[in-house]
C-alpha cells in the first residue's frame, strides 16, 4: 500500500507512520519537519500547509490511502481533497471527541448532536482555537472529506484523551512523572469521575489497518469508560515512589485555588466537572467492534513513564502543576476539628 500522512513528524501522526512502515507500506510524510522527524524507512516531503497552494506538489501523485490529522484549518482540508481526492481509495481523517455539542450526557454515540461547523479556513492560533471553534472545525473538515470522498472511502475517527508514549499535550504522562517524583499529590476528589483514553500506539494501529481493509464510517475513538480514581490508583501503584501520598482535594477547593481541569497550565489533568463528564463518557462498542483493541492500563502508564523519563522527568510540561504550585495548594489545606484536613485521603 502507498500511503500518504499529511503530518508523520509527531505524536499520533509519527505513530501512524511508523506503524506503517514497520508493516512494509511505502509511506510518504507531508509536513514542515519542523516538530520532529519521519520514521526511518518513511520518506519525508516538506511543505507548510499554511502556505498557499503548498500541496500542489502533489498534482498527478497517486496513493492508496491518506491519513490527514489537520488539527485547526479547514482550508487545509480542502485543498488537500482538491488535489488529492481524485486519485486515492480510502481518507481518513482524525477528527476530535470536541465534535459533539453536548458534552455533559454520557453514553453519546455518533448519532449525538455535533457543533455547528466552522467554515473559516484559515489556520486558527492555538492562543485563538478555543473548544467551540476547535470542535466546529473539525466538523466542518469531516463534511468536506465526506462530501468529497463518499461514504465508502472516508473513515473518520473521533479521539478523546490520546495517552502513551510522545504526548505532546503532556496530559497523562503527567501524572506518571508526578506519582514517581513522590510526597503529597494533590488529585482530584470528585464522585466516580469517568474517563476514557486511547493509547497512540492502538489508535495508529487501527488507522493502518482501516486504510488496509478499506474500512469506512464515523467512530468516536475510544477505550471503554474507567473511573479516574482508579487509574490514578493503579498508575501510583505501578510508578509512584515509596512516599508518595495520593491527596484529594475537592472541585470546590481546586477552582477556588485557581487550578484548571482537563489540561493546559496550572492543571489536575484529565479531571473534569460534572457537567462536562460527557466528553469522557462515550459508547466504546461500535469502534471496538470494528477491530479497535486496547491495551491494558498498565501497558499505558509504564511506557507513558519510560517516555516521561526519557524526556526528562523535571522540564517543564504543558500541563499539570508545577512543585511551586501545587506546594501552594497543599498549604491552603485547613485543619478540621479532629486534626485532619478537608482534603481527605485516597
Amino acid at each position: 500500500m502507498r500511503l500518504l500522512v499529511l503530518g508523520g513528524t509527531s505524536f499520533l501522526s509519527r505513530q501512524i507512520a511508523y506503524d506503517a512502515v514497520t508493516r512494509r507500506h511505502d509511506v510518504v510524510c507531508a509536513a514542515r519537519g519542523r516538530s520532529g522527524s519521519v520514521p526511518e524507512g518513511a520518506r519525508l516531503l516538506a511543505l507548510d500547509r499554511d502556505e498557499p497552494g503548498a500541496v500542489d506538489v502533489l498534482t498527478g501523485e497517486r496513493f492508496d490511502a491518506v491519513v490527514d490529522v489537520a488539527t485547526g484549518a479547514l482550508g487545509w482540508v480542502l485543498d488537500a481533497l482538491a488535489v488529492l481526492a481524485d486519485r486515492v481509495e480510502h481518507w481518513t481523517f482524525v477528527s476530535s471527541i470536541n465534535a459533539y455539542a453536548d458534552t455533559g450526557t454520557p453514553g453519546q454515540t455518533t448519532k449525538a448532536p455535533l457543533c455547528e461547523p466552522v467554515l473559516e479556513t484559515q489556520h486558527f492560533a492555538l492562543s485563538d482555537l478555543t473548544v467551540e471553534r476547535y470542535g466546529g472545525t473539525k466538523v466542518a473538515s469531516e463534511n468536506a472529506v465526506r462530501e468529497r470522498m463518499g461514504p465508502d472511502r472516508s473513515f473518520v475517527v473521533r479521539p478523546g484523551i490520546i495517552s502513551g508514549p510522545g504526548d505532546e499535550m503532556d496530559r497523562f504522562g503527567y501524572w506518571t512523572a508526578r506519582f514517581a517524583r513522590g510526597g503529597q499529590a494533590i488529585v482530584p476528589d470528585t464522585p466516580h469521575p469517568p474517563i476514557q483514553h486511547i493509547d497512540v500506539r492502538d489508535l495508529a494501529a487501527w488507522i493502518v489497518t482501516a486504510c488496509e481493509q478499506r474500512l469506512a464510517g464515523t467512530y468516536d475513538a475510544v477505550g471503554p469508560v474507567l473511573e479516574l480514581g482508579a487509574v490514578l490508583r493503579e498508575a501510583s501503584e505501578l510508578v509512584g515512589a515509596a512516599d508518595l501520598r495520593l491527596v484529594p482535594f475537592s472541585p470546590e477547593v481546586l477552582v477556588e485555588a485557581g487550578v484548571n481541569p482537563w489540561g493546559g497550565p496550572r492543571s489536575l489533568p484529565l479531571w473534569l466537572p460534572a457537567d462536562k463528564h460527557g466528553l469522557v463518557a462515550h459508547d466504546p462498542r461500535p469502534a471496538l467492534a470494528a477491530g479497535l483493541r486496547p491495551r491494558s492500563l498498565a501497558d499505558t502508564v509504564r511506557s507513558a513513564f519510560a517516555d516521561e523519563q526519557a524526556r526528562g522527568l523535571d522540564r517543564p510540561r504543558a500541563a499539570g502543576l508545577t512543585p511551586a504550585e501545587e506546594r501552594e495548594v497543599l498549604h491552603r489545606t485547613v485543619p478540621e476539628p479532629d486534626g485532619g484536613d478537608h482534603s481527605g485521603r485516597y
